[in-house]
């Protein structure tokens, strides 16, 4: 069993800057891949970034480039570093994890924090 607890969300002004943190109970946190999702009101759960438990990263093409999603295996944590925010970044914001490697499919997840809000104001 895995817990998930993200922490960093809250209202930022356009052209911002947020970090998200999700911290992971368990002792085998580094063996496995992490995610970033998110979802709008009214819109599915949308892929945002994943880290593979050697670092390997795939990133959605929406924020490539403004988004950075890295992990500390010492600290059980994964970040998701948010730069130059829009307001269509608004969202919850949801952690993951699964065994295995990269994926952009949430239905492939096994575990999931209870999500951090992240308002972006024009």
């Amino acid at each position: 069993q895995v817990q998930l607890v993200e922490s960093g969300g809250g209202l930022v002004q356009a052209g911002g800057s947020l970090r998200l943190s999700c911290a992971a109970s368990g002792r085998t946190f580094s063996s496995y891949t992490m995610g970033w999702f998110r979802q709008a009101p009214g819109k599915e759960r949308e892929f945002v970034a994943t880290i593979s438990w050697s670092g390997g990263i795939y990133t959605a093409d929406s924020v490539k480039g403004r988004f950075t999603i890295s992990r500390d295996n010492a600290k059980n944590t994964v970040y998701l570093q948010m730069n130059s925010l829009k307001p269509e970044d608004t969202a919850i914001y949801y952690c993951s994890s699964r065994r295995g490697g990269l994926s952009s499919a949430y239905a492939n997840y096994d575990y999931w924090g209870q999500g951090t809000q992240v308002t972006v104001s024009s």
